[in-house]
């Protein structure tokens, strides 16, 4: 009889499990995610791959401003994450075009050599098939070192450059050890639901709430999907790009008026695993780091948020959309 039950109770376990894996699992390109608006595709050939880039292009939903502002996302999201944003703005007389980059959220996850660079021509190309001539961009972390490469690269089609805790306002090769892509995709291939929101909680949020389980989900959906060696490897590959392509060191070239939006509490560090404790606790600091880069950019202005982590736009979202459209 005990025999019976230690089975009986195993089978049990296994079936709840088999349930949860079932519940949870997402594919690599989050189709089974809702996203806040409806979603297009804009048709990308690279390296000999057909590849699409999702996108959401939402009309002001009163009078028109005849302005656009574009939402990057993180390397950790997608576009689902900004739907607070894009109401608010919408609702403000903007037109809101929130890409999905290649290589995250609906678009596609093509096994390339990934660049700050190619994914800025990319926005760009968009904006052209749209047939929008300025825009104003919100990059948040790793959107936030895209933004900037953009800027760079096309100010004449900037009204503004808004940074919302970007990453990269270190040089990461400086401290953090150098890793190969197949070192990186070996760590990705370990991610389990409980590794990754320990990093949120360590890094993004000061205070844990239950609503954060929904970014955890979807971060951690992918990982039960027959595809993850892929999105693994896509985010090694990505992992590469932040690591060898800092925007540090340019950010005294920027000629587009920018506005800085940072959570004081942030402590994401890119790499932040491969650190001591000791490291970790002299780097990633953005109470400092923010005030540092506002000086580097000519013109900056800088709002900074007190008890605010790496998310501004869901941890204190009232107040960073009162910064923002104020800003803008």
């Amino acid at each position: 009889m005990k025999r019976f039950l230690i089975l009986v109770t195993l089978s049990l376990l296994s079936f709840t499990a088999l349930k949860a894996q079932k519940i949870d699992t997402l594919s690599i390109t989050l189709e089974n995610i809702k996203y806040p608006y409806p979603i297009k595709f804009l048709p990308i050939n690279v390296e000999g791959q057909d590849i699409r880039m999702a996108y959401m292009d939402v009309p002001p939903t009163i009078a028109p401003n005849g302005r656009t502002v574009m939402l990057f996302h993180g390397k950790n999201f997608g576009g689902y994450y900004w739907s607070h944003v894009i109401r608010a703005l919408a609702g403000n007389g903007y037109r809101v075009l929130v890409p999905d980059q290649i290589g995250f959220g609906r678009s596609s996850k093509p096994i390339i050599n990934y660049s700050f660079k190619q994914l800025a021509q990319w926005n760009k190309k968009l904006l052209d098939t749209l047939g929008i001539q300025k825009t104003s961009i919100l990059g948040h972390s790793m959107g936030g070192m895209l933004a900037t490469r953009f800027a760079l690269m096309y100010p004449e089609r900037m009204d503004k450059l808004l940074l919302e805790n970007p990453i990269g306002l270190e040089d990461y090769k400086t401290f953090v050890p150098v890793s190969t892509v197949e070192e990186q995709y070996q760590r990705e291939l370990k991610n389990t639901a409980e590794s990754i929101r320990q990093y949120y909680k360590s890094s993004y949020f000061t205070v844990w709430k239950p609503d954060y389980e929904s970014l955890v989900n979807v971060a951690a959906g992918v990982t039960f999907s027959a595809d993850f060696p892929r999105y693994a490897k896509v985010a090694a590959l990505t992992y590469n790009m932040i690591y060898e392509q800092p925007v540090v060191d340019e950010f005294k070239d920027l000629k587009v008026p920018t506005i800085l939006f940072i959570g004081k509490e942030d402590k994401t560090i890119v790499g932040k695993g491969l650190l001591s404790e000791d490291q970790q606790a002299i780097h990633g600091l953005y109470r400092f780091l923010g005030k540092n880069t506002a000086l580097k950019i000519p013109g900056s202005k800088i709002v900074e948020f007190e008890a605010c982590g790496h998310i501004p736009h869901i941890e204190i979202m009232t107040e960073f959309l009162v910064a923002l459209t104020g800003s803008l």
